[in-house]
């Protein structure tokens, strides 16, 4: 399936589920929305832990380009990469951009939405929203956990999004709408991050920050997630 085709279908399924939704307003809407907009912030912390720590495979040239101190315009350059992506699949291609994001973060916010979104409609939040609704559909389940569930894959889908705005000084009024009334969060809040690498990696508000810093340090003191697998080796 085509990256435009992706997008196509999933916004369907959300429109759809929207005037679904409508159709029987409740109270208990409101509160599950906002549980699954805490959901999709736990989410993108976890997933961004994850990369940063997950190893990369060895050998094919990733710590080169990593490391590599010329243009990255040059034909040295694109020539190493192209060699070195041809190689990686597209999780191993994520692993990577997580990596190389923490001494370049400007360059997330370079980036354009589809890009920045791509990946993760394929793979995530369009086949998980496919198997909601069938499961809405087939079971008795209540129309307010519909309300989490699209407010959980709205941010989901959108939250390295968010990320590259937290590194972009020009952003869209939504985006700066949604700071003010706390929906996501400012770029002062994601300075620690980049200053520790070892704490609050949540990318959408924050929310979820102090739970996943509690979670990751008892994750490095049973020994998992060393400083190795910050950077290629």
């Amino acid at each position: 399936m085509t990256l435009k085709l992706a997008l196509f279908a999933l916004s369907c399924v959300l429109v759809a589920d929207v005037l679904w939704l409508s159709s029987a307003p409740s109270w208990w809407m409101l509160p599950a929305m906002v549980a699954g907009w805490y959901g999709a912030d736990l989410m993108s912390g976890a997933v961004h832990m994850y990369m940063d720590y997950r190893e990369c495979r060895p050998g094919i040239g990733l710590d080169r380009l990593f490391f590599y101190e010329g243009s990255r315009e040059s034909i040295e350059y694109l020539t190493m990469r192209d060699a070195a992506f041809s190689q990686l699949g597209p999780l191993e291609r994520l692993i990577y951009d997580f990596k190389n994001h923490h001494p370049r973060p400007d360059a997330l916010g370079r980036r354009s939405m589809r890009v920045q979104i791509g990946s993760t409609v394929l793979f995530t939040t369009l086949p998980f929203m496919l198997l909601a609704n069938a499961l809405f559909l087939l079971l008795p389940l209540p129309i307010w956990l519909l309300a989490g569930t699209v407010s959980f894959a709205i941010g989901s889908t959108f939250a390295q999004y968010f990320h590259g705005t937290l590194h972009r000084q020009d952003n869209p009024w939504p985006v700066r709408l949604m700071r003010r009334i706390g929906l996501l969060m400012n770029p002062q809040d994601h300075v620690r991050h980049h200053e520790t690498l070892t704490c609050d990696f949540s990318t959408i508000n924050g929310w979820s920050n102090p739970a996943l810093n509690v979670v990751f340090r008892f994750i490095r003191r049973h020994g998992y997630m060393p400083d190795d697998g910050l950077v290629p080796r």
